[in-house]
């Protein structure tokens, strides 16, 4: 399916059917220091009571954003992890897929969540406001499309708590352009914009903003966990000095996580041999490149070490087909070549 059709769906619903949802993400009991991120959490959906202006707006700026998307004839393909978002939409089914937020768009949504009768009510220490949603339904009441957007912690305001650092009362407050006056805002507020991170039809996600749906469904914490492991079965090859480095920017560099899982999927670091490592060698020196070596084994000691490293690991340099012409890229999908 194509947006424009997701936008004819969405255009031909009520906007007096369209609902609100808000989306919190709970911390698991006793979960174990070993359990994958995604185990790590559960999901809960609630339904948000909203004004009629709330869902006029709500309903166009949905709409807006659609033929925003649609004008830029972005190139609709599969989800691939290391691809970024500035020149493709991504489709991402959820069939058969084993995660938590699964449960959000394959049950919770389609029942009848509960309402939500305050802010501070779904919040604590270990539940957090995540995401909002907002559902559109056909005439027929049974044909639902989706949009999710990621919410900041810094877009909800709760209550009056003071400052743990400074001590000092945070307030609230709000321009009333009739009354020409700054005036306290009272209540708990969150701040909805015009944004869409991903759209959620037929049991597929079409996604918009990469990164943020990578949150939303918890994907990009996973990319973390899965790094730390190619990097600790780099080390049983034991033909990788300085790996502690790469180890070093999992914890402080989110950028290098999907370059590692990337290398994961393709695992040519299973491969790696002395035979292997000259080769390496041989095409850094022809795009004017240099790989660390030592002992006939790959050496990380710096930064420029670990882009060499992963460049070689992900099959960085490729070379288009038709034209010749040399590429690099950590993309890519590999092909089968037909006799």
């Amino acid at each position: 399916m194509t947006l424009n059709e997701l936008l004819e769906k969405v255009t031909a619903t009520q906007v007096e059917d369209s609902k609100l949802y808000f989306i919190t993400r709970i911390l698991k009991n006793d979960v174990k220091k070993s359990s994958k991120v995604m185990d790590k959490y559960l999901f809960k959906v609630y339904q948000v009571d909203i004004d009629d202006e709330i869902r006029q707006y709500l309903y166009d700026s949905s709409k807006e954003q659609l033929k925003y998307v649609i004008k830029k004839e972005f190139e609709m393909i599969d989800y691939d992890v290391i691809s970024d978002d500035t020149e493709h939409l991504f489709t991402y089914s959820m069939k058969n897929k084993a995660l938590s937020f699964s449960d959000v768009v394959c049950n919770q949504l389609s029942s009848t969540p509960p309402k939500v009768m305050s802010i501070d009510g779904i919040v604590s220490d270990i539940e957090e406001l995540w995401a909002y949603c907002i559902g559109f339904n056909d005439i027929k009441k049974s044909d639902w499309i989706y949009t999710f957007r990621k919410i900041q912690s810094g877009k909800v305001a709760v209550d009056e708590k003071e400052n743990q650092k400074t001590k000092i009362k945070v307030i609230r407050t709000l321009f009333n352009t009739k009354s020409k006056k700054l005036e306290l805002l009272k209540g708990e507020t969150v701040n909805l914009d015009k944004q869409i991170d991903c759209v959620y039809y037929d049991e597929t996600f079409y996604i918009i903003k990469k990164g943020y749906f990578e949150q939303i469904v918890g994907i990009q914490e996973e990319f973390k966990e899965e790094a730390k492991q190619v990097v600790s079965k780099m080390k049983e090859t034991n033909m990788i000095y300085g790996l502690e480095k790469i180890e070093e920017k999992i914890e402080s560099n989110p950028a290098i996580h999907k370059k590692l899982v990337r290398i994961s999927r393709i695992g040519n670091y299973r491969d790696i041999t002395p035979a292997v490592i000259k080769k390496m060698e041989k095409v850094c020196r022809k795009y004017g490149d240099k790989l660390n070596t030592r002992e006939g084994k790959l050496s990380i000691e710096d930064e420029k070490d670990i882009d060499m490293v992963l460049k070689m690991l992900a099959d960085y340099y490729k070379t288009g087909d038709v034209t010749g012409k040399p590429y690099g890229t950590f993309a890519g999908k590999q092909l089968e070549i037909k006799p």
